[in-house]
């Protein structure tokens, strides 16, 4: 995934800083400070590249792909030799003009640092032709949580199921953010399952924003999903390894609940419920969420990052360390008033007028400064009626036809 540059920023094609990592090692200069579409980004991997023609390896498995966008495609491969189970994904080098390969490169340093943590995807093989990379990874057979964020009740995750995973995922973020690396985008669509019956073990995908965190170099990034993008990305201040907590505190809410917690008639409005803080916790669908459980979101949404749980500290937190949850955990009418309070409390600075205006020529420049990689459909559980209205249309995601031209797409993986 591409972000978009800042207005003004004054960026120069990617073109002219790609071929980095060990197929063109002859491209090595000297030392110097990275211009800033490179800043955040690892540069050499450790993968031997292999140039022969991919199918001579592996075999398409016929039927649906597993995922797509305007960049990339993920299908579902064997390998001749083993007869095992891979995701390909395909993914173009070059996009709207510019030489991409070095965000590829990013993405596949990352899983390589990552590869011993049981959490995140396993790259297996990388393949290269004149137009793509080709990323051979583990394929995860339960798809993505977001299936079951949308179930009905019935079918949608129990508490005790989001504890899990929630450490899972921790554990997985902790590593990487122990490595200096912050995820950007993690969603429901980004979190795989290794079987969906039983219900396996999570697998963190889709390394394409992610950026490499140093002490001493201050990042600023406008890019993310709506719903689960951070209040510092919206006004373009430094983004830390807090931004990932705020994202992990929706994606907790979105799992027990299947609402998503900003969602607005549009993006403006979405921006601006991140922005004010319009958030609840008096759902009809808190009512058999624990205490604990809504503890532990309300120490991730919090506005400034610097207050925020870090994935260490939640990994302490008593409901991801307490052994079970009690099936019926009803909240009574002084905790639900509390939980409001605690929002109303809480402060919040103005937010720019801009995203209060119409959608005039002016402020449909602010939406682009935010990379959509999916939009889910209002509240994420839907009654059978609902479901039945919107037959034709997937209620997995909701783009807006001008974004839609500017971003790579909702591929998995």
């Amino acid at each position: 995934m591409i972000p978009l540059e800042k207005p003004g920023s004054g960026g120069s094609s990617l073109a002219a800083t790609s071929g980095s990592g060990p197929a063109s090692r002859s491209q090595s200069a000297p030392r110097r400070l990275p211009p800033p579409q490179t800043r955040g980004l690892l540069t050499e991997i450790r993968a031997a590249v292999r140039t022969e023609p991919f199918q001579d390896g592996y075999t398409l498995s016929p039927g649906r792909e597993l995922g797509r966008g305007k960049f990339a495609v993920v299908r579902k491969c064997i390998k001749k030799d083993s007869g095992k189970e891979f995701a390909a994904k395909f993914m173009r080098k070059r996009r709207k003009g510019q030489d991409c390969r070095m965000e590829i490169i990013h993405e596949i340093a990352v899983l390589e640092l990552a590869q011993d943590n049981p959490w995140v995807i396993n790259l297996h093989e990388v393949y290269e032709t004149p137009s793509e990379m080709i990323l051979v990874l583990e394929y995860a057979a339960g798809g993505e949580i977001f299936n079951q964020c949308v179930a009905d009740r019935e079918e949608a995750f129990k508490e005790k199921d989001v504890q899990r995973l929630m450490r899972q995922i921790l554990e997985g973020v902790h590593f990487l953010h122990t490595h200096d690396v912050v995820h950007l985008d993690l969603k429901p669509q980004n979190i795989l399952l290794t079987s969906d019956s039983p219900l396996g073990d999570v697998k963190i995908v889709d390394f394409g924003l992610s950026r490499i965190m140093k002490n001493s170099e201050e990042l600023r990034e406008i890019m993310g999903t709506p719903e689960y993008v951070a209040p510092e990305i919206l006004s373009y201040d430094p983004i830390s390894m807090a931004t990932d907590m705020w994202s992990i505190g929706v994606l907790t809410y979105v799992m027990l609940t299947g609402i998503s917690p900003f969602l607005g008639d549009n993006k403006q409005e979405t921006f601006l419920n991140i922005s004010q803080m319009n958030l609840n916790y008096s759902e009809e669908e808190f009512d058999v969420v624990s205490e604990t459980a809504i503890d532990f979101i309300k120490r991730l949404l919090v506005k400034k990052p610097e207050d925020r749980a870090t994935a260490e500290e939640c990994l302490k937190h008593p409901w991801l360390t307490q052994s079970s949850i009690q099936d019926s955990s009803f909240r009574t009418k002084e905790s639900l008033e509390e939980a409001n309070a605690f929002q109303q409390g809480d402060s919040v600075p103005e937010i720019k007028a801009d995203t209060e205006k119409p959608e005039t020529e002016e402020s449909l420049v602010t939406e682009e400064l935010i990379v959509v990689a999916s939009y889910t459909l209002g509240q994420c559980r839907q009654s059978e009626k609902e479901k039945m209205e919107q037959k034709a249309i997937s209620k997995r995601f909701k783009f807006e036809e001008p974004l839609l031209q500017e971003i790579p797409g909702e591929f998995i993986y």
